[in-house]
């Protein structure tokens, strides 16, 4: 590490990290169960109830996530995050009364619809209560560790607990971590949201993240990586059964033992990032890390066709896989809070959340297919073909130099909005007894050409191409 700064100096931090740790191991178990109890209504049929239950959580996510983070600044945050975590407990502990299958799909449904609403909104207070730029890319590799280590503990753990109770018991843990969750959340200190100038109604906040996402350059890249990072991880999530079983003749613990590997690469490369990143920036170490994981899908194509494939050999491949998706993913977080606004830092993160997860709805969809129509080794270059497009657009996407300040030129116009005189486009004067404080009223903004730090918002609609361009 290269800071002695750590994120859990802050006690709110703290709170919510053991929220969020506490409510993957829940969600694990559920994943679990999910599939004995699709086996246990469906029989020979619960794989497509499986995936269709995948697409459904896509879909919510597509769906759910910018109407979620577009409205989040006119709601309490600590209520809307606790009040989700209830309607997530009680979700899930209707599970263990399923007894038909369209039952499975809408509640399954309903639970990830108020995880893409609880999600981003999370997403975007951790950068508020670590505004020191190297305690928050600490806290997203802790994050990014979180993750992996759920889905290393959460089938252990299940199996252990299905050794004394059956696996209806799962969901009713599930439920009881995002009780846990919540209490948590109610305990910590979440600062109140900073005030947006956006103004219209459901469907203009709902657009502004997905557009304002799209305008800035250097995000736009990252949905390019995000892309390739989908394409490789679909190809780790799907296939590695295939791979270990079908291909290599082994056996469960082989599956598993693969699936540790691309976590154990993830995780050393989570712990890696805070050095990395201060050494190499974001674009460097995102575009290396994602070139690093499409070659290793290519070469194991290449060693398919060769026939030369041994279980070490795919099981480095799969590390290299997992390393190379983390270093390219985590940073994202970073590249998000520095291109939204105070206040609409929910709406971006939404945008992200929603985008990069339509990735992985074509990529499991294409690679799957791909793999068991065509076979493996079509299905291991498509994932390094589709990561390696990919790679070319965010080359062609993100600058090179990705300046934060631009210089940049304004018309002369009226309007009304909250605004306060801290802002540089607010320098006027009237008679108003909280000239200091954020206030609305119709006025005019004088043409200027000014330099600060750039962002899509009510002021900019528009990315400048060259430096004075009018925005």
């Amino acid at each position: 590490m290269t800071s002695s700064i750590t994120p859990f100096s802050q006690p709110a931090f703290r709170h919510l990290f053991a929220a969020q740790i506490t409510s993957l191991i829940g969600t694990g178990l559920t994943t679990v169960a999910l599939s004995l109890l699709a086996f246990d209504l469906a029989g020979d049929h619960a794989g497509r109830v499986l995936g269709s239950i995948l697409v459904l959580k896509m879909v919510a996510y597509l769906v759910i996530a910018p109407i979620a983070g577009g409205m989040a600044h006119l709601l309490p945050r600590r209520t809307w995050l606790v009040g989700l975590d209830i309607l997530r407990a009680v979700i899930v502990l209707c599970l263990p009364f399923v007894d038909q299958v369209w039952q499975i799909f809408v509640l399954v449904f309903v639970v990830n619809a108020a995880s893409a609403a609880f999600t981003p909104v999370f997403q975007a207070i951790i950068p508020e209560i670590l505004p020191d730029e190297k305690a928050y890319t600490k806290g997203l590799s802790y994050a990014r560790l979180a993750y992996d280590l759920e889905n290393l503990a959460s089938p252990a753990l299940a199996a252990a607990l299905l050794v004394m109770w059956s696996f209806d018991s799962l969901f009713m843990v599930n439920s009881l971590t995002f009780a846990i969750s919540a209490l948590l959340i109610m305990t910590a200190h979440i600062p109140q949201a900073a005030t947006t100038d956006r103004t219209g109604g459901v469907y203009a906040n709902t657009v502004f993240g997905i557009v304002a996402y799209l305008k800035t350059p250097r995000l736009r890249g990252l949905l390019a990586v995000y892309f390739a990072v989908s394409s490789v991880g679909a190809m780790i999530i799907v296939n590695t059964v295939v791979l270990t079983r079908g291909v290599l003749g082994g056996s469960e613990i082989l599956t598993t033992g693969f699936l540790a590997c691309a976590g154990g690469g993830s995780m050393m490369a989570a712990f890696l990032i805070p050095g990395l990143i201060e050494r190499l920036g974001e674009r460097r170490l995102v575009l290396s890390g994602i070139i690093g994981a499409a070659l290793a899908m290519l070469l194991g194509g290449s060693l398919m066709i060769a026939g030369g494939g041994s279980v070490i050999a795919f099981a480095v491949l799969w590390g290299i896989a997992g390393a190379g998706t983390t270093l390219a993913q985590t940073p994202g977080g970073r590249l998000v809070q520095r291109s939204a606004g105070d206040g609409d830092r929910s709406a971006f993160f939404a945008a992200n959340f929603a985008l990069s997860h339509g990735g992985w709805l074509f990529a499991y969809g294409i690679i799957g297919w791909l793999g068991s129509l065509s076979g493996l080794s079509v299905a291991f270059f498509a994932s390094g073909g589709l990561a390696f497009v990919a790679i070319i657009a965010a080359l062609l996407l993100w600058p090179k130099d990705d300046r934060l300040e631009i210089s940049h030129s304004h018309s002369g116009f009226w309007h009304e909005h909250p605004h306060d005189h801290n802002d540089p486009h607010h320098v006027h004067v009237h008679a108003h007894k909280d000239d200091g404080e954020k206030h609305r009223h119709r006025h005019y903004h004088p043409p200027v050409t000014h330099k600060h730090r750039f962002v899509i918002d009510s002021h900019h609609t528009k990315w400048p191409m060259e430096s004075g361009d009018r925005v």
